[in-house]
């Protein structure tokens, strides 16, 4: 596997009091949920970013208020005519 060092000024992070035992794992997750957001990877890349499965990425996603259909009126309407 492939993998991505990004370094951090440990003065742009809250204090190591604060930052919780699971650090890392919450800034893969914020990571693929803004890509995501922005449309720049699908749920699937995401889910694997942020090392989950893409429905639970995507169950994840909609807790924290993003958008995980996108959907105009017309097309909603269609899909759940039947």
């Amino acid at each position: 596997m492939n993998t991505m060092t990004i370094e951090l000024p440990i003065e742009g992070l809250p204090s190591p009091a604060e930052l919780p035992n699971n650090f890392p794992d919450e800034a893969r997750y914020l990571l693929a949920l803004k890509l995501f957001e922005q449309g720049r990877i699908s749920s699937g890349k995401a889910g694997r970013l942020a090392g989950m499965g893409r429905v639970e990425f995507l169950l994840a996603a909609s807790r924290d208020g993003v958008a995980v259909v996108d959907m105009t009126e017309g097309e909603m309407a269609e899909e759940f005519a039947a």
